[in-house]
């Protein structure tokens, strides 16, 4: 397909890898439509690459050696043991991940997008209205413009999903995710802890995921996710898509991460809550959904817009540039808007299923129905891991 006039709706990572798709795949002309006006590159979360990923998606031009990373090699698990610093550690398992910084993955994206791409910020899309001439595309200070293809890459929010699949919508699975990252600095007795292990500190009803990840200036923060049930009395309105931002996390909530982690985890990676900042933590509830249909013949999904599997599937980046990939592919290679719309959605829509599966398998197995760690060695992890299709989590899944 050569031609058209491309509008994405979203200017995260997927909407630039999205934005770089359509450009490559011969729009006339591509406007991305981001509704923050502050810096994206100021997110500090931690996320994770298999090895065998990056060589993919490196392939497609879509990331490089170039942008910040570290690499890890083993996944360690460790239960508490009383008041023994690291725990007891109970097996470990390969980790070929590399882990990354949002933000400075983010930036480095961003750089990568064309100058001939209309970059908009605080630019909030309303609503959207299809027609025979194509997509009117409404903006929240009333402005609108037309467009022979929308991309929607706006999250699990996403006004473009409520167009092309408005019977979908997130289902909250139960229970949260607490995270933050600091500098490396703040940890003492750093050397208890390699550089290139991902630990897994487990215990009855969750556990807590922690690696290091690049600052973007050459030094490291110490990144980290808390699986657990919410208090009573949380106050959040779960049964629509929430979420607390840096910042403004409730003391109720702050405190009871805090008490998991002093009473669950072992000191050594229980402190981490502690070292966190206040400003630097924040809660996302686990949701999961996927959208049946990935594109219309005007419309198209990315992202978190088309999938959102629960964290431990380590899959919302690495997917979102796989989905940028696959659409390119697409556009690049079929006759006609249509027919590459078409071969985009049977390709990805599927994988999109899969993931979601995945998510809720690992959820089962890791937070609400955990095996008794207590009585856990390295051959019961290794059999449990594999009864538990771990090896699909974790960003692990192929392209195609």
């Amino acid at each position: 397909m050569r031609g058209g006039r491309v509008a994405v709706v979203g200017g995260s990572i997927a909407g630039c890898a999205a934005a770089l798709a359509a450009h490559r795949g011969g729009a006339e002309a591509v406007t991305v439509y981001e509704r923050a006006s502050g810096r994206l590159a100021d997110r500090g979360v931690g996320l994770a690459m298999h090895n065998d990923r990056y060589a993919e998606l490196e392939a497609c031009g879509f990331v490089s050696a170039s942008m910040p990373w570290l690499q890890l090699t083993r996944r360690r698990w460790y239960v508490r043991d009383g008041s023994a610093p690291m725990g007891r550690m109970i097996g470990e398992l390969p980790f070929p991940f590399r882990t990354y910084n949002w933000g400075p993955l983010w930036s480095e994206l961003r750089a990568g997008v064309p100058e001939s791409v209309d970059f908009r910020t605080a630019a909030p899309v309303d609503r959207l209205e299809l027609t025979d001439r194509g997509v009117e595309l409404m903006t929240c200070d009333g402005e609108s413009d037309r467009f022979d293809l929308v991309v929607g890459a706006d999250g699990y929010r996403s006004t473009v999903r409520a167009a092309v699949c408005p019977e979908v919508g997130p289902a909250y699975a139960g229970y949260l995710a607490w995270r933050g990252a600091f500098p490396v600095e703040r940890l003492p007795d750093a050397g208890r802890w390699p550089v290139d292990d991902c630990v897994f500190a487990v215990f009855p009803g969750g556990h807590a995921v922690i690696y290091r990840i690049p600052d973007g200036r050459g030094g490291h923060r110490v990144n980290w996710v808390l699986y657990a049930a919410p208090p009573a009395g949380h106050g959040l309105p779960l049964d629509s898509p929430t979420s607390l931002p840096p910042g403004t996390l409730t003391d109720a909530l702050r405190a009871h991460a805090l008490a998991v982690a002093d009473t669950e985890l072992p000191p050594f990676w229980g402190q981490l809550m502690h070292l966190t900042a206040p400003g630097d933590l924040f809660v996302q509830p686990m949701y999961d959904f996927t959208a049946p249909r990935y594109a219309t013949d005007r419309l198209a999904l990315v992202g978190d817009a088309a999938t959102v599997a629960r964290p431990h599937t380590g899959g919302g980046a690495v997917k979102a540039l796989q989905d940028a990939t696959a659409l390119e592919s697409a556009l690049t290679s079929a006759a006609g808007r249509s027919d590459a719309l078409a071969a985009y959605d049977a390709g990805r829509a599927e994988v999109g299923s899969g993931m979601v599966e995945v998510g809720r398998g690992l959820g089962l197995a890791m937070v609400e129905r955990c095996p008794d760690w207590s009585t856990m060695d390295q051959a019961g992890l290794e059999r449990w891991w594999q009864l538990a299709d771990g090896t699909r989590g974790f960003g692990g899944r192929k392209l195609a």
